[in-house]
């Protein structure tokens, strides 16, 4: 590697001349955790800190302490529009001596502090020399270093506001819960959300897929609704910078017409969008008095995009079980801007995702996570909602959404539950040891899945799932539990065996 990179410096660099802003409390507190961590032995450690929480300047900080030791380190990002940001604040930092490994990146070099793209790293098959690896949001789970890191000797520190992804409880053996999203309030490091629950995408009996959503169900019955998006965001978010969450990226294209349409300066930012492009388009958009209004995205702006004068989300965006991106969209509005004033985000819910995911977002919002496995266990459950849903607010303060704990003011007394939910619904379906479905909706919908096969009139595809329910479960579905609005889902090996025991029951109770 030395003989095909040319060295930028005429003498070592002088890491020790560095200078960083005082850390926060918690900033500190995290980073001893991460060097305990390392001293008990663990070699790979993930640190988790909410939008705003400064995971940059940690990481800055901790490659810092290495590189005046005279370690080299590595910072990994994992899209090549982070890699300029990141350089950035290594050089206000006074860390101006690192190398960008990019495809033709003018600042290819050497030195012991490199920031690399983790594509390139990818392509070219190679990695730096490194004693130090940090990896900026670790929850996607990129090939390139999540088999690196399984082999090298180096000390590993993934970063991530969302540390809900599958297996990174075998890439990191401890968690370091840097604070939560009350804390940082409660700091005015970030702004309160407030919500507004706007006319919603009927998803009802839409198609799913591994019990999401499908993007071509998502953006059929999101498309119905963009005259309202636009409606609305003129009557509450007009004066608002905003970013806009669609299904797809032809919904992000109809949402960009529409509100083009409506005389408001708005422009998609996707992963069709160029890189020449972006420069221009987060250029305007940064501007404290940018004519840019509105960004539309399905996912490109959910992570690692910071403009903090954002004061307005727009969710068009519905999921039954990524808590994580919903956090990561909402979080894009959340950091403060004490120079423009802001004092709160307005959240413009087209989705229904701020009911689906009140209660777990409260408890990540208060309490974190307490350990990697907690958030794969939240980004695989279904949420549901029932078909009477009415928003609930604060009892003492009014405050939407409420579940349990209020996240304005903080009441939990007798708090009420903001979803009624059958008993036990959202608790696995069991038939002795063997898990049957992952709650009684999940149950339903697939003996209305199994029902649905053969000639049956209707009236007897739902007769045949009620009966199928009751025996399964001893009790009878709710009367809003229709089949024409129940998806077709995938029947499982447990209950279609299940179905097969109650057949041969019946055939042959009517033999004898």
């Amino acid at each position: 590697m030395n003989a095909v990179l040319r060295p930028l410096w005429d003498e070592a660099p002088n890491y020790a001349a560095a200078c960083f802003p005082p850390p926060r409390d918690f900033q500190q507190t995290a980073h001893q955790a991460l060097r305990e961590g390392f001293r008990a032995g663990h070699r790979c450690q993930l640190i988790m800190a909410p939008t705003g929480g400064g995971k940059t300047y940690l990481a800055h900080r901790i490659a810092h302490e290495a590189l005046i030791k005279g370690r080299r380190v590595v910072f990994v990002c994992d899209r090549t529009t982070l890699i300029d940001q990141t350089s950035a604040a290594a050089d206000a930092y006074g860390l101006k001596d690192h190398g960008i490994v990019q495809a033709n990146h003018w600042r290819r070099n050497d030195l012991p502090y490199q920031i690399a793209s983790a594509q390139t790293l990818a392509k070219r098959g190679y990695w730096p020399q490194a004693d130090v690896v940090i990896i900026d949001e670790a929850h996607t789970q990129l090939k390139v270093w999540t088999e690196f890191i399984q082999y090298t000797t180096a000390a590993c520190i993934g970063l991530s506001a969302t540390p809900f992804s599958p297996g990174l409880g075998k890439l990191f053996s401890n968690l370091v819960n840097a604070c939560t999203m009350h804390d940082l309030t409660e700091q005015g490091v970030l702004v309160p959300l407030r919500v507004l629950s706007c006319k919603r995408a009927d998803m009802t009996g839409a198609a799913t897929s591994g019990g999401e959503w499908t993007d071509a169900a998502a953006e059929q019955r999101g498309m119905e609704i963009v005259g309202d998006v636009v409606t609305e965001w003129l009557k509450h978010g007009e004066t608002r910078k905003t970013i806009v969450f669609g299904s797809t990226i032809k919904h992000c294209q109809e949402l960009a017409r529409q509100f083009l349409d409506a005389g408001v300066m708005a422009a998609v930012f996707t992963s069709e969008t160029t890189a020449d492009e972006r420069k221009l388009l987060l250029g305007e958009y940064s501007k404290p008095d940018s004519t840019l209004r509105v960004l539309i995205s399905v996912e490109a702006l959910a992570k690692g995009f910071d403009v903090p004068d954002v004061g307005c989300v727009v969710d068009c965006r519905p999921l039954r079980k990524s808590l994580s991106t919903a956090i990561q969209m909402w979080g894009r509005g959340l950091r403060s801007s004490p120079a423009t004033g802001k004092t709160d985000c307005l959240l413009l819910d087209h989705s229904g995702n701020i009911v689906r995911f009140a209660e777990d977002y409260t408890d990540i919002f208060f309490n974190g996570l307490k350990e990697l496995d907690q958030g794969e266990k939240l980004d695989k459950a279904i949420r549901r909602e029932k078909d009477d849903y009415e928003a609930k607010g604060c009892p003492a303060c009014g405050y939407k959404p409420f579940a349990k704990r209020c996240m304005s003011c903080g009441f939990e007394h007798q708090a009420p539950a903001m979803v009624e939910a059958i008993p036990g619904e959202m608790q696995p379906v069991m038939l002795g040891k063997k898990k049957l479905a992952d709650d009684h909706r999940h149950l339903w919908e697939q003996v209305c899945s199994y029902a649905r096969k053969g000639n049956r009139p209707a009236e007897k595809q739902y007769g045949r799932a009620w009966h199928l329910y009751q025996k399964m479960t001893g009790q009878e579905p709710p009367r809003t539990w229709r089949l024409e609005s129940t998806p077709v889902v995938p029947v499982t090996a447990a209950v279609r065996n299940k179905i097969t025991s109650l057949n041969m029951a019946y055939a042959k109770a009517r033999r004898a």
